[in-house]
């Protein structure tokens, strides 16, 4: 994915890939949102009561679960790139900068392709951090860890439960990008190393890890103020 993975003389060269790689990918899922519109599930949902919302059913349920994560993570990046972390270095500030860019157009590209396939979507979400030092960097880079790992374990779980296959494609590629910025982050915290495909990432099977929704909500929960329900999942 982006920068920092220093091998020899072609560190430059990897660098700059990495930077247009971030770049273009996000270009590429702001231009896909143009063409997704059409759930077929219609505005099939249920409300746990009046002031909760919940995800709906179907492909409504599972694009509105990720424009979730999405929303939480644009924040996040967005605190970070406002207020950076005392002694970041340059090429930390271009990488959360990047970050910031992709988890914004991933936020908006969920919210435009939602609204244009049903008006059952997801509001704007509150966050909180309540153990999270933005001033501090192993505090900032450890958040990030913890969110893009529960990210790409979260798209690796629901891509069974999609049955757009435009959608199914749509949620590949931008998982893809989520494991590079997964990728990235933990080479920051440890340069050089093969952290990115830790066993705490991969599985036996050589494979990302998945967690099913719940799982997801429970390690991200304590993040988001904003109650929601997805009872076709057992979220509440």
């Amino acid at each position: 994915m982006k920068k920092t993975i220093h091998i020899s003389n072609q560190g430059a060269t990897l660098d700059t890939s990495r930077r247009n790689f971030l770049k273009l990918g996000g270009i590429g899922i702001a231009m896909a949102g143009l063409t997704m519109v059409g759930c077929n599930d219609g505005d099939g949902f249920n409300f746990m009561d009046d002031t909760v919302f919940d995800l709906g059913q179907g492909d409504v349920g599972v694009l509105n679960y990720a424009y979730a994560l999405e929303q939480l993570e644009a924040d996040f990046y967005t605190k970070v790139v406002n207020n950076f972390y005392t002694g970041i270095s340059s090429n930390e500030k271009e990488i959360f900068t990047d970050l910031y860019h992709h988890e914004v157009i991933h936020r908006d590209f969920f919210k435009a392709a939602i609204s244009g396939a049903t008006s059952h979507v997801l509001p704007k979400l509150e966050f909180q951090y309540p153990n999270v030092n933005f001033n501090d960097r192993s505090s900032v880079l450890a958040t990030a860890k913890a969110l893009e790992d529960t990210g790409v374990a979260a798209y690796n779980a629901a891509g069974k439960y999609i049955t757009n296959p435009a959608y199914l494609v749509i949620a590949g590629k931008i998982v893809s990008v989520e494991a590079r910025h997964a990728s990235a982050i933990r080479n920051l915290i440890n340069p050089g190393s093969a952290d990115f495909s830790g066993d705490d990432v991969i599985d036996a099977n050589g494979l990302d890890v998945a967690k099913e929704p719940k799982d997801i909500v429970m390690a991200a929960g304590g993040f988001i103020k904003t109650r929601f329900t997805w009872k076709e999942r057992g979220i509440s």
